[in-house]
């Protein structure tokens, strides 16, 4: 099955992140590399490059890119997504995160338990928006979705 065996962030010119942000970038990029699926459909008679793939992923204009390229470095695909459809659930993933961080500190763990299912809830929501909007570009599992999500929230933060 295609894969991303690579993944960067283009976040030079973004602030540095929390440590609790850049804690989550390192373990998505982690569990990413780990186990995912990234397959790249047929389309037009085009011929797609075998995977496994290195994936770029940014935000310019306004649009979330990700440049796609085989392991030798040949392009396989480049899309822009809106980030329209993210921005609601980005801003309600970063409200809930730092509920989640502040009651990590404070609070007994049933309440911590009772936000970080949100937290997953709404993590869950991102990732489906994510695969709606690569739907014909990119065929990526549930996993995928959620990690690349995570990624795509990193790079929110410092924009």
């Amino acid at each position: 099955m295609p894969s991303i065996s690579h993944i960067s962030l283009d976040d030079a010119n973004l602030s540095p992140p929390t440590p609790e942000i850049e804690q989550e970038r390192k373990v998505a990029m982690f569990d990413l590399l780990e186990d995912n699926t990234f397959v790249l459909p047929k389309r037009d008679d085009r011929v797609i490059p075998d995977g496994p793939y290195h994936v770029g992923l940014s935000i310019r204009d306004k649009r979330l890119i990700f440049d796609v390229n085989t392991e030798k470095a040949e392009k396989a695909a480049e899309f822009h997504l809106s980030l329209g459809p993210f921005r609601q659930v980005v801003k309600d993933y970063f409200q809930i995160c730092e509920s989640y961080f502040d009651a990590v500190k404070k609070l007994p763990p049933s309440q911590i338990e009772t936000i970080d299912m949100a937290r997953r809830g709404i993590h869950n929501e991102g990732s489906r928006v994510l695969q709606e909007r690569l739907e014909g570009k990119a065929e990526i599992d549930t996993d995928t979705a959620r990690r690349l999500f995570t990624l795509i929230c990193v790079l929110h933060f410092g924009s």
